[in-house]
């Protein structure tokens, strides 16, 4: 049996796609999409304002603890934005609906893998000579 793909623990033969311990029978995939999911941008911001804001308050009432935590609580919400990534999702369609089967930080590797499904389940509807 050939396996047209398999690369990172994903691999999509003439039958199925396996990945992350999920198998889906390429006769039920309808269709797959990627799709891109942005940084989280409202948590960061609001971690980051309640503690410059607890900051401010701290040195209004001129209290260190005040001050240090919420300085504290504006670093953790920079450092909550800076260590997200973009990641991208690789979602199969099948008859029940639509499930994530895949996501990585590489897109480039996540469209190959949809582009292999693609090409297995063209190949397999080809007609046989």
């Amino acid at each position: 049996m050939e396996t047209p793909f398999n690369d990172r623990g994903v691999s999509v033969t003439r039958n199925a796609l396996s990945a992350a311990g999920q198998v889906f029978p390429l006769r039920d995939i309808v269709g797959v999409q990627v799709v891109t999911v942005q940084k989280n941008k409202v948590l960061p911001l609001t971690i980051s304002l309640v503690g410059v804001v607890g900051a401010i308050v701290g040195a209004i009432w001129r209290s260190p603890v005040g001050m240090v935590c919420g300085t504290m609580l504006a670093v953790v919400g920079w450092l909550t934005w800076a260590t997200q990534d973009i990641t991208h999702r690789l979602m199969v369609r099948t008859a029940n609906g639509e499930r994530e089967a895949l996501m990585s930080t590489d897109r480039d590797f996540v469209e190959r893998v949809g582009a292999a499904v693609n090409e297995a389940k063209s190949a397999g509807a080809a007609p046989k000579a």
